[in-house]
């Protein structure tokens, strides 16, 4: 059995919530792991506390590599068989010079539209 990309998003989030529960439906493979950054501390992985968890959603990819915000989201779709081809288009050339901007901007204000849930991450 392959190693699974590790997720840390934050619970507290409604729009981060509704996300992942979308695409846990649409990993078909069941190659991601969710954590929510508020158990991180009774975790291993401790050694990101000091990364902006709580403003961008992280990954350990399956090989050990570190990914944050549009990086991450890139390489989610990039692993659900429904999201590969909106995936290869965010690996074109200066993709990531519109996409970092717009994953910021969105994160930035996501609390302001949608609010925020109670501590209580699932």
């Amino acid at each position: 059995m392959s190693k699974k990309h590790l997720i840390f998003y934050d619970a507290s989030c409604p729009l981060c919530q509704s996300i992942k529960s979308i695409i846990v439906k649409l990993d078909w493979f069941h190659r991601l792991e969710w954590l929510p950054v508020q158990k991180i501390h009774q975790t291993n992985y401790r050694f990101l506390r000091n990364r902006n968890l709580y403003d961008e959603i992280h990954m350990i990819t399956s090989t050990n590599e570190i990914k944050a915000g549009f990086y991450t989201v890139r390489k989610i779709l990039l692993n659900l068989p429904l999201a590969m081809p909106l995936a290869w288009i965010l690996f074109l050339p200066l993709a990531d010079k519109l996409g970092v901007p717009l994953y910021q901007f969105v994160s930035e204000n996501r609390y302001d539209w949608f609010g925020r849930l109670e501590e209580n991450p699932s």
